[in-house]
């Protein structure tokens, strides 16, 4: 598209957001060419009227040198006679018909000679930021909230009770709640009632909703995998990988999820490592760390009779063979191999970090936006004065993904 005309798309960004009708257009903007039914569907797919029109005005800009002059024919065939007005300002477009652009023949240059064995490729084109496009999250309620939250577990497991976990489990019902999440949570399960309590939430027809979460609270083991790493025990000390987890939910097992954002948060140790860090700079050091205390316990799997207190954990595998299943985000509360730290009074490093983002920025932050802020403030955190952690995500979302606090729900 001509500059001039970019330029006048965007300083009506504004008002082409506030007035444009995106439905009244698409059957005539496909009609000239402008549009493909796919790139129909996807500004569809945009979310409300709003988001709509400001993904068609981004989008136009993108189509070609007659889009301008197309798209406002097309307003004026539906009647949009503002928004002609306001981009005919200032543009030549006279009767619509785009101004046939000068010539240039530039002197002929030698093509550049590569090294031989070596293949010229065309330099490769940065996405812009704002193309990307944000999954729809407007549907009242958003969704459903899967919490398993497992204390207490049987002797049999030889695995320790999660003292603190009901102040986690509690912060999140909370916040998902507020989130406009239709919350469900489940305590103490087995790894029968763990796959049950899945089965059940996959089955949900979730046609009317625009997302799905499932928060897991327990201990945890490496297991072999070829998609998410790690698996969650049940309190029988059984386990679920993460890998069935997020296949509950995929396309094939709940075709009303399809191509919506799936989200599976994972407060469990990575493994039976203790990550001691490493020493910086004063210059690098982004914020004073935060001192555990002594009530600091991780959620692992014991992997000897040591007398060490520290050693409960939950592990995932950091060796990964991933495909690309798309609209899935699972966010461990630690990096693969490593314990994952809980406060007994307090909770869990993770979840408290989490809710507080959350708490903070959803309002105006994405959701992967927001998982770096807690890995950056997760990171500075010491138990014992001596141990870190890093959280981490696998994400194959395809889009920007901004909550809907209830707060905020009807404030445009």
């Amino acid at each position: 598209m001509d500059e001039r005309h970019k330029k006048i798309l965007q300083r009506n960004r504004t008002h082409l957001v506030k007035e444009l009708d995106p439905s009244s257009l698409y059957d005539l903007l496909l009609e000239k060419g402008v549009f493909t039914q796919d790139m129909i569907d996807e500004i569809k797919s945009a979310g409300t009227r709003r988001d709509q029109a400001r993904q068609l005005a981004r989008d136009i800009e993108t189509r070609g040198s007659r889009a301008f002059s197309l798209f406002v024919e097309s307003l004026e065939e539906t009647g949009q006679m503002q928004l002609v007005q306001a981009l005919k300002e200032g543009s030549p477009l006279g009767t619509l018909q785009p101004s046939a652009p000068p010539v240039h023949r530039p002197t002929p240059q030698p093509l550049p000679i590569a090294p031989e064995g070596d293949v010229l490729r065309p330099k490769a084109q940065r996405t812009r930021r704002d193309s990307i496009q944000n999954y729809k999250m407007d549907a009242t309620p958003c969704g459903h909230c899967l919490i398993i939250n497992n204390m207490e577990f049987e002797p049999k497991s030889e695995l320790s009770n999660r003292i603190g976990s009901n102040i986690d489990c509690d912060k999140l019902q909370r916040r998902f709640t507020n989130l406009n999440f239709i919350v469900e949570v489940k305590t103490n399960l087995k790894q029968k009632q763990i796959r049950l309590a899945l089965s059940a939430l996959s089955k949900k027809d979730h046609s009317a909703f625009d997302c799905c979460v499932v928060i897991m609270l327990s201990h945890g083991t490496e297991v072999s995998h070829n998609r998410f790493p790690g698996a969650v025990y049940g309190v029988d000390g059984l386990y679920v990988p993460v890998q069935h987890i997020t296949n509950f939910l995929n396309g094939q097992h709940c075709p009303s999820l399809q191509g919506k954002p799936k989200l599976f948060f994972i407060q469990a140790c990575g493994g039976g490592e203790k990550d001691t860090g490493f020493e910086v700079s004063p210059e690098d050091e982004t914020a004073p760390p935060c001192g555990g205390g002594e009530d600091d316990q991780t959620d692992a799997i014991p992997t000897s009779s040591s007398s060490d207190s520290l050693s409960v954990s939950d592990e995932p595998d950091a060796r990964a063979s991933l495909p690309t299943p798309s609209d899935i985000l699972v966010s461990y509360s630690t990096f693969p191999g490593y314990v994952s730290w809980r406060d007994t009074q307090a909770g869990s490093w993770y979840v408290e970090t989490l809710d507080r983002v959350f708490a903070e920025s959803a309002v105006t932050d994405d959701l992967v936006t927001m998982l770096m802020m807690v890995n950056n403030e997760v990171s500075q955190n010491s138990a014992k004065g001596l141990y870190k952690q890093m959280p981490g995500s696998f994400n194959f979302l395809r889009k920007l993904l901004y909550f809907q606090p209830r707060a905020q729900k009807h404030q445009n």
